[in-house]
């Protein structure tokens, strides 16, 4: 009788240490915080029972773990981190972890334009040849023109239909915008706004509007597309003497 209620009390109480020793594994609520704008896809692991999850794009995540668990952070964009849970992480709303981005220190990057150095001489275009615009592609894709030549000798069906049906001038005038759109650009390029207040005595508020005037001027455009500086100074001279008279009437 007396080895019957042994076994009974042993049985009884036996299992029940056994639950009290099992984990409860409970749902771990984190967030990573770091100095960027996207943590999306930064990988959490818990490395005791192996269950992992990812990041959302705001750093949230949530993952099964109790207390002793370790959680291993890792991301190609950050140094990985390794944390052992303990009972004030899970009294928390939420737990965070601090992750710090892998910088790549880059060496001190010298930029040079080197303008002698273009398609024809690296040998990709041979000499010679027309280099299109995307308007000017755009135009002869669409009507058989050639912007810089006129007419092609034969049309097919679509260039014809294009030319009729007014698109053909919608291109013509994509290609004029888009030259004096380059234009301006190497005016840009080539003189600064003290050149206009200083040499040319143009008003400040006055330098974007002669830009603009002498890019209409085809002698000053024929110039500077040869890329003779010079001559194009002496002409914006000229043309700055009539530019502020137009200034001038127009007061």
């Amino acid at each position: 009788m007396d080895k019957i209620l042994i076994a009974f009390i042993v049985l009884t109480i036996l299992p029940n240490k056994m639950v009290g020793q099992t984990p409860i594994h409970r749902i771990l609520r984190g967030k990573v915080s770091a100095d960027v704008h996207n943590m999306e896809g930064i990988y959490v692991i818990n490395l005791k029972t192996e269950k992992s999850t990812i990041t959302n794009e705001g750093g949230y995540f949530s993952i099964p773990a109790t207390v002793g668990d370790t959680l291993v952070l890792s991301s190609i964009q950050f140094k990985g981190v390794k944390i052992a849970l303990s009972e004030d992480d899970f009294c928390k709303e939420l737990f965070f972890v601090k992750m710090m981005p892998l910088m790549t220190q880059l060496k001190e990057v010298m930029i040079y334009q080197y303008k002698n150095i273009n398609a024809v001489v690296l040998g990709i275009i041979p000499k010679g040849q027309i280099s299109y615009t995307p308007a000017e592609r755009r135009l002869k894709a669409a009507t058989g023109l050639d912007a810089r030549i006129g007419l092609n000798t034969s049309l097919s069906i679509d260039p014809l239909f294009n030319l009729l049906s007014g698109r053909t001038a919608e291109l013509l005038k994509n290609v004029q915008v888009e030259r004096k759109e380059y234009l301006l650009k190497r005016i840009g390029d080539m003189f600064d706004n003290d050149f206009y207040r200083n040499k040319l005595k143009i008003p400040e508020e006055y330098i974007k509007g002669f830009q603009y005037y002498i890019v209409e001027n085809t002698s000053f455009v024929s110039t500077l597309n040869a890329n003779n500086k010079a001559m194009a100074t002496f002409l914006m001279g000229e043309l700055a003497l009539k530019y502020i008279d137009i200034i001038a009437n127009e007061k």
